[in-house]
Parts: C-alpha cells; structure tokens; sequence
C-alpha cells in the first residue's frame, strides 16, 4: 500500500486530507493513529509523512479543507445578500448540525488545549476565521446593516461562540423550540442595527 498507480501527489493529498476528516472527527485526535489514516486514504504511512511532517498537522489541514463553511457558502452563492440576514439564516441552523465536519471543528480545538504542536496552528486558524467573520461585519457596518458603535471583533468572537457551542450542545442534550430561538435571534439582530433617528 505505497504510492496509488495513476494517481497524482495532489490527488494523494486530497484522499489523505478527506480521510483525515472523517477519522479525527469519529475517534477524536487521541484516539486517531496516524497508521489508521493512512488506512482509510488508502495509501502507506511513509505517502502521509511525504505530504505531512506530522499528526497536528494533518489535523489542521483536514479542518481547513474539510471544516464547515456554511456562512462563506452562503456568501458565495448571494453576495449582494445583507449580512445581517446571513447571520439570521446561519443562526437558525445551529441547533441542526450534528455533521461530522462541526465535531471537527471541536476536536481540533480540544486537541490544542493538550498539545502544544496543535495550539499555534489552531490558534492561526481560529484567527483567520475571526478576522474574516470581523471583515463581515465591517461589511455589514459599512452598509448601514450594522451599527458602527459595534465592536467587529467582539461580535466575531460571539459568533465563534455560538458555532462552537452549538457543535457540542447539540438538540438531543438540550432541545430548542424553533420558532422560539428564531424569535430569540431577530431580537439580537436588531438590537444590533444602528439607531435610527427622526
């Protein structure tokens, strides 16, 4: 089980990167071996190492290719659509999202409070994700959806917050009525808006 015949490095990297994605987010980064990887890529310990220097970071890897976008998809698919019903819509979903690529997310995180090799990719990662949630809401200020007195990197934070959250308080632990926490949510975004005044 070495090198796939016909199949390029990038091709290589994918299946390991997908593979990856699915083991760490079922057993947990303690509970992953890189051998058991390899296994489900197909592909020999020695094809990992020559696409990845070690554990920590084929986690990181896997959870940028492979993490929810659901917010960026979103954008992606309308970008003329105000940020705040973005957020709305987004926030609706959370109670909803028992798939594997958000228990990613969290594993990941957990994995940087014990191990120093996963904390600084992490925290670059989280970072990146907060600066460009920030970047929306700059957005959203610079369009009169928001209100300018808001802290942009508060209000990332909170989101981040709230998506890490939900990952793990999921509706079989703690159901939500949906009209109820939708309610609850058009509530925090106009409290949100900017005042208006006249």
């Amino acid at each position: 089980m070495g090198r796939i015949a016909g199949v390029t490095p990038a091709e290589t990297r994918a299946r390991l990167l997908r593979a990856a994605a699915d083991v760490f987010a079922e057993r947990g980064y303690d509970g992953t071996r890189v051998v058991d990887i390899a296994a489900a890529a197909g592909v020999s310990n020695g094809a990992l190492y020559s696409h990845f220097a070690s554990k920590a970071e084929l986690l990181v890897a896997a959870l940028r290719a492979h993490g929810r976008r659901v917010l960026a998809d979103l954008l992606a698919a309308d970008p003329g659509r105000p940020v705040t019903d973005l957020l709305l819509q987004v926030g609706r979903w959370l109670p909803h999202r028992p798939d594997a690529r958000g228990y990613l997310a969290v594993e990941a995180l957990i994995a940087a409070r014990r191990d120093r090799d996963v904390a600084g990719p992490m925290r670059d990662y989280m970072g990146e994700r907060a600066d460009w949630l920030a970047g929306l809401v700059r957005a959203g200020q610079a369009e009169g959806d928001l209100d300018p007195a808001v802290s942009p990197g508060a209000l990332a934070h909170f989101c981040l917050l709230l998506a890490m959250g939900s990952t793990l308080l999921t509706a079989d632990l703690h159901p939500v009525d949906d009209g109820e926490w939708a309610a609850l949510l058009d509530r925090l975004v106009r409290a949100l808006a900017p005042e208006r005044t006249g």
